[in-house]
């Protein structure tokens, strides 16, 4: 009997972001430079996301993004649409391995709404397509606006009480997954780099030597994000991607999930967990254990983004199968490990080789859990 999945996550799912053509990268140029204007500009990125969109498709993929082509990062573009929420120029940018990102992070200057956001567009365009593939839409976690400058990023003067402020991020939250449920989307995803930097006993260092206790922390993010779920429509499928870091092919913390597998895995409430798994900083399966019986599902991120390099297809295989003894068969999923182009710069791989990964991941799991019973 074929496991395939008629209803996201699917078996070959994808995380999210994908690398920006030429075209696209010129046209936000000129219009940074004066040079073309918004309008012109939304017309490149509608032709670059139907163009990505038919190459999604052509991969036999049941699941489609808009790439984040409009966005120049996976979550300031967001947290820029949200009120009360500014980005800011800092001394330096985030540090991975090796290499700095461009110098901003975002504070929040007033109390924090959803409002009328952007992005409710975006998706509207994708939904627009009509491929016969579900539209998927990631935004970021809500404990990304926190962690990265804690209290620091948060204005005392609005919020002396930090527990008013993770009330009023709650509602944001609420409010958008409502507003994006009502423009038709039923599949969201939540990226959060906070849970990777959980695993790590280096980020966990610098959280304590800025007064914070990572502990402390991990049990708000996970009760902030339960809050946000309660009372969402059964069928608005939501999923959590756990990353640690993606910025031109490299990273920043290490650390397998067993830090906070009992937290994240045994009490956060999503549909599904997207989990990097294509390295060996990312640990074993172990952590699975605690994954709940049911609907949840496990999207295993076995395929690399940051390498063009296809992997041995018996040793994905073998792994899906070493997860499996965590994670029943019929609760595991196959995607890539992040996106492609977590910022608009991308990781060290080329279009071609993108699209031979996710093809790559579409066979894989038509071999291991059956093919769709209906073929787009």
């Amino acid at each position: 009997m074929s496991l395939f999945r008629s209803l996201p996550p699917f078996r070959a799912d994808v995380v999210g972001s994908y690398l920006r053509p030429a075209a696209l990268k010129k046209a936000r140029h000129d219009f940074e430079k004066g040079m073309m204007s918004a309008q012109a500009l939304r017309a490149e990125e509608d032709k670059a996301i139907r163009y990505s969109v038919e190459r999604q498709c052509a991969c036999g993929l049941q699941v489609v993004t808009d790439g984040e082509f409009r966005r120049t990062w996976w979550h300031f573009d967001f947290f820029d649409g949200l009120e009360g929420v500014e980005r800011y120029d800092t001394q330096e940018g985030i540090q991975f391995s090796g290499v700095q990102t461009k110098s901003h992070n975002v504070r929040v200057t007033g109390k924090v709404r959803f409002g009328d956001h952007p992005m409710l567009q975006d998706f509207a365009f994708l939904q627009s397509l009509q491929t016969g593939a579900t539209p998927k839409m990631t935004i970021p976690s809500p404990s990304v606006l926190h962690f990265r400058g804690g209290r620091d990023v948060v204005s005392p003067d609005i919020y002396p009480n930090l527990d008013d402020f993770f009330d009023d991020l709650v509602q944001t939250y609420r409010d958008a997954l409502a507003a994006f449920y009502a423009a038709g989307c039923r599949y969201l995803q939540l990226d959060d780099t906070v849970w990777g930097y959980l695993c790590s006993e280096e980020q966990k260092q610098l959280v304590r030597e800025r007064g914070d206790d990572p502990d402390v922390l991990a049990k708000t993010y996970a009760d902030v994000l339960n809050r946000v779920l309660e009372g969402k429509p059964e069928d608005l499928v939501v999923g959590l991607h756990v990353c640690r870091g993606n910025f031109r092919s490299t990273w920043i913390s290490s650390g397998g999930y067993e830090p906070v597998a009992e937290l994240l895995f045994g009490s956060v409430n999503v549909d599904a967990f997207f989990l990097e798994y294509d390295n060996d900083r990312s640990g074993d399966f172990r952590p699975l254990r605690f994954i709940k019986p049911g609907h949840q599902q496990v999207v295993l991120g076995l395929v690399t983004t940051k390498t063009g390099e296809l992997e041995d297809k018996a040793l994905i295989k073998a792994r899906i199968q070493e997860a499996a003894q965590y994670v029943p068969l019929e609760q595991l999923c196959l995607s890539p490990q992040c996106g492609f182009s977590s910022t608009e710069e991308g990781n060290n791989i080329s279009e071609a080789e993108q699209e031979a990964k996710l093809r790559f991941v579409v066979e894989i799991a038509r071999e291991v859990w059956g093919e769709p019973q209906q073929a787009l």
